[in-house]
């Protein structure tokens, strides 16, 4: 049997929770308003994908390791799909304008195009739209 979840939860450790939610707010995201209080927030990526923004005393709670300066050093790459090479230079200009920073030179290849940015936190985050011959969720049809 194939292990499939039925929902994501990625967890970020983050300074300032309110600057959090306005910048990735700006971006276009929403938050699960039940699921929110001064320790962390639930942000909606997907029908089922979801990031916990935690601050980071509370992110500590959950592990014996020590954080990673996420500004000097990357743990993880958070990626997420788009619809098209206009969703993807929006998401990434929009993230630049509210105060994140650019990451990398933007890739175009056959099979995709994306272009990556930091948030506040120094975390790493990559917009991606693949070409429809390179689309994964086809073969699940």
């Amino acid at each position: 049997m194939t292990l499939k979840a039925k929902e994501i939860y990625v967890n970020l450790p983050v300074k300032d929770l309110d600057k959090s939610v306005e910048f990735f707010t700006n971006l276009g995201f929403e938050f699960h308003p039940e699921m929110m209080d001064e320790n962390a927030t639930c942000m909606i990526v997907g029908e089922n994908i979801f990031v916990m923004l935690l601050i980071e005393p509370f992110f500590k709670t959950f592990t014996k390791k020590e954080l990673a300066d996420s500004t000097k050093n990357t743990e993880v790459i958070v990626a997420l799909s788009a619809d098209s090479r206009q969703s993807v230079d929006d998401i990434v200009n929009k993230a630049l304008e509210a105060g994140g920073k650019a990451s990398n030179d933007v890739m175009d290849d056959e099979y995709m195009y994306a272009w990556s940015f930091q948030d506040l936190d120094g975390h790493l985050w990559e917009v991606i739209a693949m070409s429809e011959s390179n689309d994964l969720n086809k073969s699940e049809a």
